[in-house]
């Protein structure tokens, strides 16, 4: 059975999503459950719409240190099926939406999932040494 599309994918904020997302190396854009899913690869990085009654939403996987401190800010909630595993939810149509904020989280998102290698490129892309 075929999902309906939560969210339509040509919105400007999912258009930005997708721009901070498909610069980080070799992710994917793949549709699931009706939403846009960001992919390192296979493993999901971010996907938007964290369910239907908030559609302009972006799920991200949070650095396990850092997850309790993000739940207690008011902007970030636990999304149903994956708040047990370091997942949270934040609103892109609230007003005052840090973007920057946004694009560091979706990077440590990606860096929870990513393979060495998209690891060493993204830390070559971002001009981190690499300890050689």
């Amino acid at each position: 059975m075929e999902h309906p599309q939560v969210v339509d994918p040509r919105h400007p904020l999912v258009e930005r999503v997708r721009e901070l997302c498909l610069e980080l190396p070799e992710a994917v854009e793949v549709e699931a459950w009706g939403r846009p899913t960001f992919r390192a690869a296979k493993p999901i990085f971010a996907y938007v719409s964290a369910h239907m009654e908030r559609p302009f939403s972006i799920v991200v996987k949070t650095d396990p240190e850092e997850h309790r401190a993000l739940v207690q800010d008011d902007r970030f909630y636990g999304v149903p099926y994956f708040d047990r595993n370091h997942w949270v939810g934040t609103d892109l149509d609230a007003p005052g939406t840090d973007w920057q904020f946004l694009a560091e989280l979706i990077e440590t998102s990606y860096r929870q999932v990513a393979l060495k290698r998209q690891l060493a490129a993204l830390d070559a892309m971002r001009g981190a040494p690499t300890g050689e």
